[in-house]
C-alpha cells in the first residue's frame, strides 16, 4: 500500500523567504569609484576651457586683456620653474599658518564651548573677528610687524582661526544631551569626556569649521602676499603683482589658475575625503 505524502503547510511560507536570499552586488573597484569622481570635474574643467576658447575665437575681448587658452598654457609652461617654486613658498606659508590656526581654534573653540561666563564674554567676538575682512587687518598689522613672514601669518591665523573655533562650538551645540548623559554613566569626564565623547561627536561641525577656516586661510595668504611682497621669497601673491606691473596677462591668469588648482585639490583630497568618511562612519552615506 503506497503512503500517501502530506504537504507541508510552511513549504510556501519558507519559499518566500528564500526568494528574498538576494545576492548582495560586489563593490565597485576602485578605478571605477576614482573614475565616478572625476569625470564630473574633468567635464567641468572642458566645458570651462571650450567657453574660454570660443570668447576667444570670437574676439569678444582683445588678447592684451583676456588672452586665450593657448598663450596662457604657453605662459605656464615658460614659467614653470618660477611657479613651482612660487607654489612652495606659498603652500609652505598656508600649511604653518593654518596649522597655527587650526591650534589656536580648536583651544579657543573648547574652552568657550564648555564655559557659559566665557561664552558670554567672547562668543560674539568670535563671531565679530570671522566676519570682519581679513584686508582691514593689513595696515595695523604692518605697523605692528613690517613686512615680514609674521605679518602674513598673523592675518593668516586671523582669517582662519575663529571660522574653526565657531565650527568646534557649533558641532559641540548640537551634540544629543542624552549622549553626553550615558558618557558620564560610563565614566567618561574630564579629559576622557573630550576624548571619547564631544570631539567625536562634534566631528561633522568642527570638519566643516575646518573646511571654512582653510577657505579663509588662503584668501588671507593671497592678500598677504599681494601686499607683503619679501624680495627673497617669491610667492604666488609676488608673481601676481610681478605679472600686473609687467603687464604680462598670460602669465597673470596662469597664476591664478595655479592658485585655483591648489585650492581644489586641497578640498577634493583633504577636506572632501574627510567629511565622507566621517558621514559613511555615522550611517549617512550607503555604499
Amino acid at each position: 500500500m503506497s503512503r500517501i505524502e502530506t504537504p507541508d503547510p510552511y513549504a510556501t511560507d519558507i519559499a518566500g523567504l528564500d526568494s528574498l536570499d538576494v545576492p548582495v552586488a560586489p563593490a565597485p573597484s576602485l578605478a571605477r569609484n576614482a573614475w565616478s569622481s572625476a569625470w564630473p570635474v574633468l567635464a567641468a574643467i572642458a566645458l570651462a576651457l571650450a567657453t574660454w576658447q570660443v570668447i576667444d575665437w570670437l574676439n569678444l575681448k582683445p588678447d592684451f586683456t583676456l588672452p586665450g587658452p593657448g598663450k596662457t598654457f604657453g605662459a605656464f609652461w615658460e614659467h614653470r620653474s618660477d611657479l613651482l617654486k612660487a607654489s612652495a613658498v606659498t603652500l609652505r606659508r598656508a600649511a604653518t599658518g593654518y596649522g597655527l590656526a587650526l591650534l589656536i581654534g580648536t583651544l579657543f573653540g573648547l574652552i568657550v564651548v564648555r564655559n557659559r561666563t566665557i561664552r558670554a564674554a567672547i562668543g560674539s567676538l568670535i563671531t565679530g573677528l570671522q566676519t570682519m575682512p581679513t584686508i582691514a587687518w593689513f595696515p595695523l598689522t604692518i605697523v605692528l610687524f613690517g613686512l615680514s613672514e609674521t605679518a602674513i601669518l598673523f592675518v593668516v591665523v586671523l582669517g582662519a582661526a575663529p571660522s574653526i573655533a565657531n565650527g568646534l562650538i557649533s558641532g559641540v551645540d548640537h551634540i544629543p544631551p542624552l549622549l553626553l548623559r550615558a558618557g558620564r554613566v560610563l565614566g567618561a569626564r574630564g579629559f576622557s569626556s573630550y576624548r571619547h565623547v564631544i570631539i567625536p561627536a562634534a566631528l561633522p561641525g568642527f570638519v566643516a569649521g575646518m573646511k571654512q577656516g582653510w577657505a579663509f586661510a588662503w584668501r588671507s595668504l593671497m592678500a598677504g602676499e599681494l601686499l607683503v611682497i619679501i624680495a627673497e621669497s617669491r610667492s604666488l601673491g609676488s608673481q601676481l603683482d610681478f605679472a600686473r606691473t609687467l603687464t604680462d596677462i598670460p602669465w597673470l591668469i596662469a597664476t591664478m589658475l595655479v592658485i585655483l588648482a591648489i585650492g581644489i585639490l586641497v578640498d577634493s583630497l583633504g577636506f572632501a575625503r574627510a567629511e565622507m568618511a566621517i558621514r559613511k562612519r555615522w550611517g549617512l552615506k550607503v555604499d
